[in-house]
């Protein structure tokens, strides 16, 4: 009996499912932690994900 695999997860071509990083500005705050600022991909807007298609938008229309 053949056996199913899952569907290969798709990943966003820019960030390859890592979207949010932590970038350290070297600024040490007054209780001794560092500041630092999360960025996250402009791509899939910090999901990892990427759907491949896009729906199409609904237009309604009148009839005459």
């Amino acid at each position: 009996m053949a056996q199913h695999s899952p569907a290969p997860p798709r990943l966003c071509p820019d960030c390859n499912g890592f979207p949010v990083v932590a970038i350290d500005t070297g600024t040490l705050l007054d209780n001794g932690t560092r500041a630092i600022l999360l960025v996250a991909c402009h791509l899939c807007r910090g999901t990892g994900s990427n759907r491949t298609a896009t729906p199409a938008p609904v237009v309604q229309r009148e009839h005459a």
